[in-house]
């Protein structure tokens, strides 16, 4: 996975509560391979007509560049699939914002490159106020877990472990082997301070 710092893209405003997983890749197409991409099934349900046909005033469906959504409370919430997050990777997502995600949603986003940008309810308000219904260019920056847009800069939160991860294109591996240093030295020490702990080895 590769990492980034910064993301410049087009936003989108989705204020719409509880958007969950089985909304954002309905189950029925969780039996497709990932080879083909999910990026046809983000919403699949939500951006359509009755008939099946595209709602042309669906927010996806008339911005196809959005690379970041600013989503509503609760977002990613329900099951564990990680193909949630495939689908919005696959259509080019690279950042939700919204006021709380689902827990499991937000770690499966990061494990995949994608950020989970938690905002305060006001600062939510004021972005979906400038957005509006248009699709309005955004910059992201992680180091600073910060969002600039229309020459506003707004704060986000992001655990601290996650943002190192995501800059740096980490997985836990890796996230664990940066404190391998301290593992072996705990190691070390539990050996000669705690014999009685460590089984003795027969030939």
């Amino acid at each position: 996975m590769a990492g980034w710092s910064n993301h410049t893209g087009l936003a989108i405003g989705l204020p719409i509560d509880n958007i969950d997983t089985d909304q954002l890749i309905p189950a029925r197409f969780m039996s497709a391979s990932r080879a083909e991409g999910y990026g046809d099934y983000l919403l699949h349900d939500m951006r359509r007509n009755q008939d099946g046909s595209l709602d042309e005033s669906f927010p996806l469906n008339t911005n196809v560049k959005t690379s970041v959504v600013i989503a509503g409370r609760n977002f990613g919430s329900g099951s564990s699939r990680e193909a949630a997050v495939y689908a919005l990777a696959d259509a080019g997502v690279r950042a939700v914002i919204a006021p709380s995600f689902g827990d499991i949603f937000s770690a499966n986003s990061v494990n995949n490159g994608l950020l989970p940008a938690t905002v305060s309810e006001k600062i939510y308000e004021q972005i979906i106020h400038i957005i509006g219904a248009n699709a309005v260019e955004l910059t992201i920056n992680l180091e600073t877990a910060t969002v600039s847009l229309e020459g506003v800069e707004f704060a986000f939160f992001i655990d601290p472990s996650w943002q190192m991860k995501l800059i740096k294109g980490w997985d836990d591996i890796d996230l664990t082997l940066e404190h391998a240093a301290e593992i072996t030295g705990f190691r070390q020490n539990r050996i000669q301070t705690a014999e009685w702990a460590w089984p003795s080895l027969v030939d």
